[in-house]
């Protein structure tokens, strides 16, 4: 494991670890050429001492390095170190979509349609390069603080597949394809199967499948149906959970199979969640070989004989759930009903349902009989050397009379239901009053519109056999224009064919102005245009004329019309873009000169703060908060210190006082009178002492003063007697002499 501080090729210097992987450790570090900081990504020693798989890792690495897109990790470099190998990545701040929702739960379907087309778009780029992801997941998605998604880990998967790895090392199996899990080839189709696990986690906050271990999930993946969506939570968009459904499909040629075609259905979801998506047939799921018994194929050759009898396509054959099909959705027994809703259906997804590289095999020549398959493009049913020993001639015969027989017997169920109808006259006449003197109008079952096109409701009810259909354009604010919101005969009755149905189709929300919010603050603008009957998403970008939180623009702009209900994006600044840089070495420094060293830098003086010292000279920088080389944002200040030059000392005096005093007036002071001379500097007394007056006698009196910070002062002899009477009058020599020295 790297420590921080470390360099990496004399470029990278390692700050701090960000997280770890299966196969990998991730940290934050400093790329000190481009001056910016990166994410590197450095595998694990298992890995490293792989030779084979490092030269894998190092080809899928560079060639993920040739993409360049909003919503995938930007790749730098991919380097080795000594045997240490890395790839050095765009540093993005904020968590994994793993975590993000394990923060905030199961996302509402703005945001879950959102981060869809998000990271479509990313693997768009990628399939778009010949590059598959193979190990789409939450965590391999991350959400940045602004909002915006960015896939990591692009070549990654295709190193670790083509080797034998340990469990951990492994991507999730809850996200893995079924091909995957297989061991089968994986291409495009499998990161869009494992972008709508991800899609089903992002709406329901769990993943479908949950085992005991790896393999048992893995084979759910293979054998099971998932739960749909919307049995957890109903208020899931319907459109939205077929899209998942479609992508999951077990089959990879019933998903999309292109990351384009789903996000243009996930568009039209987000323009209308009404809209209907056409989701491919169930496949059959437990086995990629299926197996038959007798009784199946027989089966199969009768469907095919009676197909044959009444010229009906292979397109939807009516095979029964037991024998592992499951019917097209709009499917039902009455060929004639529902052959065109079934057809457009089909033609509608057509592209998704074929291969690009599929070639059919050359058909056997044996006989009248053809191959009956289902919809695995891989695998078919001929007719093989009959089994019983039958003779060849015998078992024509018989067939040949089967088909007979059941000519027959549809002929006679045509004329008997015909008969019931009406379509033909038998029978006696009773009288005139019931006699049918115009031809009986058939009844048939209508079905929803709702969120259909115009175009596409027409020609379905065209199909179903209506014929009096009438539209009328009405303003609605919550529907598409040009999409069915309300049809005046509800699903499932049955009327005849003729009644009129109307067709209320959207002519758009009724327009209205935009609000002008610029310069508005961001809550503010949201009040205003939520008012003014608009929904508000927002976008974020920087700017140096905006400030941070405020509106620099909208989408449409105010001023303009918009229809009422409608999206208005809402573009707020970050605040002037800053960039990280270094902070310069100020020491030595004037105080000049380090506000225009900061200025280069786009940092400012902060604190400038003054200090003696006895190494830098006066007016140089001695120290710098933050040191140099801390990395900082632009626009950050920096504090530092100025020298004053060495401490100056100030100098200190002692004064002597020193002085000789007599007695001059015996009558006020007689002999043997005990008094006490008292020395005064400056109004302060510094010296006492006791003496005892004797006849004609002198006295010597000195003191000393230290610690005065300068000379000159006043010095004075005070003497008083035992009862604290004033009697300097009567001494002579009471002003003394003072002299100074420095200490």
């Amino acid at each position: 494991m790297l420590k921080p501080g470390m360099i990496l090729c004399d470029r990278y210097e390692i700050l701090d670890v960000v997280g770890a992987g299966g196969m990998s450790i991730v940290y934050k570090a400093r790329d000190h050429r481009l001056n910016r900081n990166v994410a590197i990504k450095v595998l694990k020693p298992e890995f490293s001492n792989d030779k084979n798989f490092v030269t894998k890792f190092r080809i899928e690495a560079q060639a993920s390095a040739g993409l360049t897109h909003p919503n995938i990790v930007n790749v730098y470099d991919v380097v080795d170190d000594e045997g240490i190998y890395c790839i050095v990545m765009e540093l993005v701040e904020g968590i994994t979509l793993k975590q993000y929702i394990e923060q905030n739960g199961r996302l509402n379907m703005e945001t879950a349609i959102n981060f869809s087309i998000q990271i479509a778009s990313g693997l768009e780029a990628a399939h778009e390069n010949h590059i598959i992801h193979r190990d789409i997941k939450p965590q391999n998605i991350i959400v940045s603080k602004n909002g915006n998604i960015k896939v990591t880990d692009f070549g990654i998967a295709k190193a670790a597949s083509s080797n034998t790895l340990t469990s951990g090392a492994m991507g999730s199996v809850h996200y893995i394809s079924p091909e995957q899990a297989r061991g089968g080839y994986s291409d495009e189709r499998s990161d869009i199967y494992s972008l709508g696990i991800t899609m089903y986690e992002m709406v329901t906050g769990r993943v479908p499948f949950e085992g005991d271990n790896n393999v048992s999930v893995a084979l759910m993946h293979i054998q099971n149906e998932m739960i749909p969506p919307r049995q957890y939570y109903p208020d899931i968009y319907t459109s939205f959970e077929k899209i998942i459904l479609k992508a999951t499909q077990k089959k990879p040629e019933r998903r999309y199979l292109t990351a384009s075609a789903l996000i243009a259905d996930l568009k039209r979801v987000q323009n209308n969640p009404n809209i209907d998506i056409v989701v491919a047939p169930t496949s059959i799921t437990n086995s990629p070989t299926q197996e038959w018994t007798k009784e199946d194929v027989q089966a199969i050759r009768n469907g095919s004989a009676n197909r044959d009898l009444y010229s009906q396509p292979y397109d939807n054959p009516p095979v029964s759930q037991e024998m592992g099909e499951i019917r097209p959705i709009g499917y039902n027994s009455t060929p004639q009903a529902n052959n065109g809703r079934i057809n457009e259906l089909l033609q509608e997804d057509d592209d998704e349902w074929e291969e690009d590289d599929y070639e059919p095999e050359p058909q056997p020549k044996r006989g009248n009989l053809k191959k009956v398959q289902d919809y695995d493009d891989d695998e078919e049913l001929e007719e093989e050397e009959d089994p019983d020993g039958i003779d060849p001639g015998i078992r024509k015969a018989v067939t040949i009379a089967g088909v007979a027989t059941a000519v027959i017997i549809a002929i006679i169920i045509i004329v008997v239901l015909g008969n019931v109808l009406g379509w033909f006259k038998f029978g006696s006449k009773k009288d005139n009053k019931n006699k049918i003197t115009t031809e009986e109008v058939q009844s048939i079952a209508m079905i929803s519109f709702t969120g259909v096109s115009e175009d596409a409701a027409l020609k379905m009810l065209s199909d179903a056999g209506f014929t009096n259909v009438k539209t009328e354009h009405v303003e609605d604010e919550k529907t598409q224009e040009g999409y069915v919101f309300e049809q005046s005969v509800k699903e499932g009755e049955t009327i005849p064919a003729d009644q009129e149905i109307v067709l209320k189709v959207s002519a758009g929300a009724e327009e209205v102005d935009v609000p002008d919010v610029k310069n508005y603050e961001d809550s503010q603008a949201v009040t205003i245009l939520t008012e003014a009957g608009f929904e508000v998403s927002h976008a974020y970008e920087y700017s140096d004329d905006v400030e941070k939180d405020k509106v620099i623009k909208t989408d449409p702009e105010g001023g303009t019309k918009a229809a009422k209900g409608s999206k208005v994006i809402v573009t707020v600044s970050n605040g002037s873009e800053k960039k990280e840089v270094e902070v310069p070495n100020l020491g030595g420094l004037t105080e000049a000169q380090a506000r225009d060293s900061l200025s280069s830098k786009k940092l400012s003086a902060g604190n400038v703060t003054h200090a003696n010292s006895d190494s830098v000279a006066a007016g140089m920088v001695i120290s710098q908060n933050p040191a140099r080389g801390t990395t900082v944002t632009e626009g950050d200040s920096v504090d530092f210190v100025i020298s004053d030059g060495p401490e100056q000392k100030e100098k200190k005096y002692t004064a002597k006082i020193s002085g000789t005093i007599s007695r001059v007036d015996e009558v006020s002071v007689p002999d043997e009178t005990a008094v006490t001379v008292q020395v005064q500097f400056n109004g302060q007394v510094v010296y006492s002492k006791d003496i005892q007056i004797s006849p004609n006698a002198s006295y010597e009196v000195s003191a000393t003063v230290p610690g005065l910070s300068s000379t000159g002062g006043s010095a004075s002899l005070i003497i008083v007697d035992v009862s604290g009477n004033n009697v300097t009058a009567a001494f002579s020599g009471t002003t003394p002499e003072v002299s100074y020295s420095e200490e």
